[in-house]
C-alpha cells in the first residue's frame, strides 16, 4: 500500500528524472538538431510533477516539522538538477 510519504518520494523521483531528461536530453536536441518535439513531449509531464512536488512539500512541511530553512531547501531543490534525489535521501528516506 502506498503511504502519502511514498507518494511524495515517488513524485520527487519522477520530477527529478523528468527534469534531467528535459534539461540534458530534450533541450540540447531542440537547439542543436532543431527538433522541438522532445521538449513538448517532456514539458507537460515535468510541469505537472513540479507542481505536485511543491504542493506535497507544502502539505508535508508541518508533518515533518521542517524549519523554514529546511522547507526552503526542499523547494529550491526542485529547480536544481539532481536536487530532488538529495531531498529524498536527506529528508524523506530518513523519516521512514
Amino acid at each position: 500500500m502506498f503511504s502519502s510519504l511514498n507518494i511524495f518520494r515517488l513524485v520527487a523521483l519522477l520530477e527529478g528524472v523528468s527534469y534531467i531528461l528535459l534539461l540534458f536530453i530534450a533541450t540540447p536536441i531542440k537547439y542543436l538538431l532543431g527538433e522541438p518535439q522532445y521538449v513538448k513531449l517532456l514539458g507537460m509531464p515535468h510541469g505537472i510533477l513540479f507542481v505536485a512536488y511543491v504542493a506535497l512539500a507544502v502539505l508535508f512541511k508541518k508533518e515533518f516539522t521542517w524549519s523554514n530553512k529546511q522547507f526552503l531547501i526542499v523547494l529550491v531543490a526542485s529547480i536544481i538538477p539532481f536536487g530532488t534525489f538529495y531531498i529524498d535521501r536527506k529528508y524523506l528516506k530518513a523519516t521512514q
